[in-house]
């Protein structure tokens, strides 16, 4: 994917992000050619950048497909809105409704055996937290059935995934969507959220499965390992196993989003900053998760050891040693015959930078041609 700014974009290129409004509407379904329309209405309502599958619609690009289905996407987001809405409003929670929509997330997650996860989806502020909660689920499913959850496990996992920030239905959208920095009393605010989370989930203990276990992820999914987190800075001993694989989820989809306080992290930054703070997860775990995240996705541009070159191939455990075809050499100058290199045969310190952002609307604009031409089918 090549990640164009909204104010660059031209009509016809290729969406490879979907982009989710209202109660988990898709305002735009990946894979659809842009029109100027909807260039038009991204603009206006402020999103900074999206990524393409290709800038020249003349090249059929075959985008990854979702660990899970658009579809399932689409309808648990909306799921979860009704629910937080229902609950905000002191209604009872649709328990049975969220028990199916967990059951289809485990389903997709499983028949996807061989789909990494590649880019994340892009929220509407407003939106944010229902679909937040949804990847959460999502990227939790993936890190149980790698740890060889049974079903039942896996189902409560995803359940936890849903409603681990169930408590931020007290917390005031003004704050949670503050573009700037948070006053010392607007963090105990947000800081209040795990345990908020788990006393809502403690008053529908009659009608949840595994209550206990779901209010112990909503708890403590922003406690650390090394007991750095928050509310009560526990260790990872005192952790339950779910809440530290939710942890990881929820930190990965926050980081790679963009929020009204933060540009979103393409996944390889995010990779970086959780190795650097690598002490506030379980290690085991974290492995197991980016073993099947696309550190690369499909796409991606990047300045290497030999030359500048394009990411057309990423499998699990090989996440960070892509196979790259290298289209020009160090100087920047079209190979008149490019090649393919497979890392997994290489160091990762072949790779010395991502090319994103404005720098990768530059960069392919010197060269004058689209690099996602070696993706065509």
């Amino acid at each position: 994917m090549l990640s164009i700014p909204v104010k660059s974009l031209r009509e016809g290129m290729v969406v490879g992000q979907s982009i989710y409004s209202e109660a988990g509407a898709a305002y735009l379904v990946k894979g659809k050619p842009l029109t100027n329309q909807y260039i038009k209405q991204m603009k206006k309502i402020g999103i900074p950048s999206i990524s393409v599958s290709t800038v020249n619609p003349r090249f059929e690009v075959e985008i990854p497909e979702d660990v899970v289905q658009e579809k399932t996407r689409m309808d648990a987001i909306q799921k979860v809105h009704d629910v937080f809405e229902d609950l905000s409003g002191k209604k009872e929670m649709d328990t049975e409704g969220l028990t199916k929509i967990a059951d289809r997330i485990v389903t997709d997650v499983f028949s996807r055996n061989s789909h990494l996860v590649q880019l994340t989806d892009i929220r509407l502020h407003d939106i944010y937290t229902f679909a937040h909660s949804v990847n959460v689920a999502v990227l939790s499913a993936m890190i149980g059935k790698f740890s060889e959850l049974s079903d039942e496990d896996l189902k409560t996992l995803v359940m936890g995934g849903l409603l681990h920030d169930l408590g931020k239905i007290k917390v005031p959208s003004e704050i949670l969507n503050k573009k700037g920095r948070l006053t010392a009393l607007e963090y105990e605010e947000i800081k209040g959220h795990p345990m908020e989370g788990a006393h809502r989930i403690s008053e529908f203990e009659w009608m949840l499965p595994k209550a206990s276990i779901l209010a112990a992820i909503a708890a403590q999914h922003h406690e650390c390992i090394d007991g750095t987190g928050y509310p009560r800075g526990i260790k990872g001993d005192k952790m339950h196993r779910f809440a530290k694989m939710v942890a990881i989820a929820d930190v990965y989809d926050a980081l790679t989003s963009e929020r009204p306080y933060k540009k979103a992290y393409t996944p390889s930054v995010a990779y970086g900053i959780m190795r650097i703070h690598k002490g506030h997860f379980e290690a085991e775990l974290m492995e197991k998760f980016f073993d099947n995240v696309a550190i690369y996705p499909v796409g991606t541009i990047l300045k290497t050891f030999y030359g500048y070159g394009i990411v057309t191939k990423c499998e699990f455990g090989h996440t960070r040693t892509p196979t790259i075809r290298i289209f020009a050499d160090r100087r920047r100058n079209v190979l008149e015959h490019s090649f393919t290199i497979d890392l997994r045969h290489d160091s990762p310190n072949a790779i010395e930078k991502e090319i994103s952002g404005s720098e990768l609307l530059a960069f392919t604009h010197n060269f004058s041609f689209d690099p996602s031409k070696y993706l065509a089918k």
